[in-house]
């Protein structure tokens, strides 16, 4: 086989690879993908350089995305940009996919942030009403122990921080992989590439509507939350409170269906209006999230209730016979049986903040 040939074979193979989330680690797809192409050795000359896979990925992400990728690297960058302000403080720079533009599914937004203590950076977080996560990482690097410590940051899209000492702000950062220096943009750099990316886009006016963006994510766990304190009807719900119920519907979804984020959507939502209305919650809840999901998701919150008449056989056949002229009818219905069955009493779920976390991270998957 030709060199080239083989090159650019491992290169899509690697791209494949790191596309659908099966490796995040360059040298350990071109390696993966040199053992699928090859069934042995391969001389280093014929590996690709993560330049070229970084091709594919986009080419890739081009490919079966088409323009709503190229939007999404918008907003992306106009988000890191909204971060970078509020973190100004610490001298925040951005790197990675969404700096070189080559993002694909479920790329995040990485920033390093330069401060000597996390609880500043938080803090600032917390004014500004961010919901994140601290995680620790113990890594042997250069034959020396390291605590690395990242902020991950749950919004409109997933945000990364790592925060380094002040110190390390001048410092060079190079890839563990191929030694070169890793490209980095503070806000000062990062706005004159956007200018003359996107020519006709004001950037201000675009980063304050991104700032009045709702993130739907927190307004789902804002609905859902009371739900624990709502009571139902024993004769119907021996299980307890509507959160709790909420909760088996959706363990039942995630069995059935556990990649399809509108439906599993429909599943936690059906009876947020509860909390709102307990006299008409369907149509209580259908009004608060309606500019939050999609047609199909708010098609069966709006009908679920319709689906115990067609399983009691209580249904108009009219009504039943519109009903399945939507092609989401059998959702519907699926839908219909895991609220009759998520009923029992004394059994586990998923907590709340999980199950919202699957949904988005799923969701950033298949965007």
């Amino acid at each position: 086989m030709a060199n080239s040939k083989l090159r650019r074979q491992i290169a899509w193979q690697a791209a494949r690879l790191m596309y659908d989330r099966q490796e995040s680690e360059y040298y350990r797809a071109k390696m993966k993908a040199a053992r699928i192409c090859c069934k042995g050795w391969v001389k280093p000359k014929d590996l690709p350089s993560n330049a070229e896979i970084r091709e594919e990925i986009q080419h890739m992400a081009r490919m079966l995305e088409g323009e709503t990728n190229d939007q999404r690297l918008f907003e992306m960058r106009i988000e890191a940009l909204r971060v970078m302000r509020v973190l100004a403080q610490f001298r925040t720079r951005l790197i990675g996919s969404v700096l070189t533009g080559h993002i694909r599914s479920g790329s995040d937004i990485d920033l390093h942030v330069f401060c000597d203590s996390l609880e500043s950076v938080t803090g600032i977080l917390d004014s500004h009403g961010f919901n994140y996560e601290i995680e620790r990482k113990r890594v042997v690097k250069d034959g020396e122990r390291q605590v690395y410590e990242h902020v991950h940051i749950k919004d409109r899209f997933e945000v990364e921080l790592t925060v380094y000492p002040t110190s390390k702000a001048s410092f060079v950062f190079k890839s563990s992989i191929t030694g070169k220096p890793i490209e980095r943009a503070s806000e000062a750099q990062l706005i004159p590439l956007m200018q003359n990316f996107y020519p006709d886009v004001d950037i201000e006016a675009a980063i304050e509507e991104s700032e009045e963006k709702i993130d739907p994510f927190q307004l789902f766990y804002a609905l859902l939350l009371p739900l624990e304190n709502v009571k139902q009807n024993p004769q119907y719900h021996p299980e307890g409170d509507a959160l709790y119920h909420s909760l088996q519907v959706y363990d039942l979804a995630c069995h059935a269906n556990p990649w399809d984020e509108e439906f599993l959507l429909a599943a936690l939502l059906h009876d947020v209006g509860k909390g709102i209305d307990p006299y008409d919650h369907v149509d209580a809840g259908v009004d608060a999230i309606c500019d939050f999901v999609s047609d199909r998701t708010l098609w069966l919150v709006k009908h679920h209730m319709l689906a115990h008449k067609i399983f009691d056989q209580t249904i108009g056949a009219r009504k039943r016979k519109r009903l399945q002229e939507n092609e989401n009818y059998e959702d519907l219905v699926l839908l219909g049986r895991c609220d009759r069955e998520g009923r029992k009493q004394g059994i586990e779920t998923t907590e709340l903040e999980a199950a919202l976390e699957y949904i988005r991270t799923i969701g950033h998957q298949w965007a």
